[in-house]
């Protein structure tokens, strides 16, 4: 439930994921990384079952342009590609520095810094950003430059969909469109991922239990994200991120109080 409300609400996902494990004492080898991928399929299926004629459409424009050229005047396959372009900063990143984000960061005080500065960063792009534009008039420059927010988000309390529609927001994109694109990119970057990280921990060997705690998590995280994805797709027509940012200081200096005191 915490993976499917927060992969989407801009708080982070990974950030209340590993807080939740410090604060109830969790194993962190039987609810480590393995078992983040497998919340992280879930909200995988959580956009294929909102966005599935969307996906469906995009798939269908990608298979037309390959067999005749990429035609970019085509709406469906610009998107396509774009979301491609954007996806390709994360896979880099994340497969390049897979043992520092999985070591180096994952501690409480990061989230708790990433949680204040990203919150800041709602604030000014509230401020300056325009909040006119379509996510298909967007550049494949700035859907790189979105993609490298997205890969921002392996830090733990950045927010993938947090830095991804913050840098929207900068580019002038409304907020749902920003969120939408956000969306729709997560899609093959967090499947492709996921089901690496799980195939990696089942050749190890999984036990029926473990099976079942991860279908379990899978399908928790699916149900809650899909209704968070309608929630804040239509928050976000006629709401700020004003909201999440102050909800991310309160936190941050709610964990940093817990972590001074004990």
């Amino acid at each position: 439930m915490v993976q499917g409300l927060t992969e989407f609400l801009p708080v982070s996902s990974s950030g209340h994921l590993l807080l939740a494990q410090y604060f109830l004492g969790l194993n962190e080898r039987r609810f480590g990384l393995a078992f983040d991928a497998a919340l992280h399929l879930g909200t995988a299926l959580a956009v294929l079952l909102f966005f599935w004629r969307d996906i469906l459409r995009l798939a269908r424009a990608f298979l037309r342009s390959l067999r005749r050229g990429p035609d970019f005047l085509d709406l469906d396959e610009r998107m396509a590609y774009m979301l491609i372009v954007a996806s390709i900063p994360a896979v880099i990143i994340g497969g390049l520095f897979e043992g520092f984000f999985a070591t180096a960061v994952r501690s409480p005080w990061v989230v708790v810094f990433t949680l204040v500065l990203v919150g800041a960063l709602f604030l000014v792009g509230e401020a300056v950003g325009l909040k006119r534009r379509r996510a298909s008039k967007l550049s494949f420059v700035e859907a790189f430059g979105i993609g490298l927010a997205q890969a921002a988000s392996l830090v733990p309390g950045v927010s993938r969909s947090g830095a991804t529609i913050t840098l929207g927001l900068f580019l002038g994109l409304r907020r749902e469109e920003a969120a939408r694109f956000s969306f729709l990119m997560s899609f093959p970057i967090t499947t492709g991922a996921g089901l690496l990280s799980l195939a990696q921990s089942a050749s190890g060997g999984m036990g029926a239990h473990q099976v079942a705690m991860f279908v379990a998590g899978c399908i928790s995280a699916a149900l809650v994200g899909y209704l968070a994805i309608r929630f804040l797709l239509n928050y976000l027509a006629g709401h700020s991120l004003r909201v999440f940012a102050y909800y991310r200081f309160g936190l941050a200096a709610f964990v940093a109080l817990l972590l001074l005191i004990f």
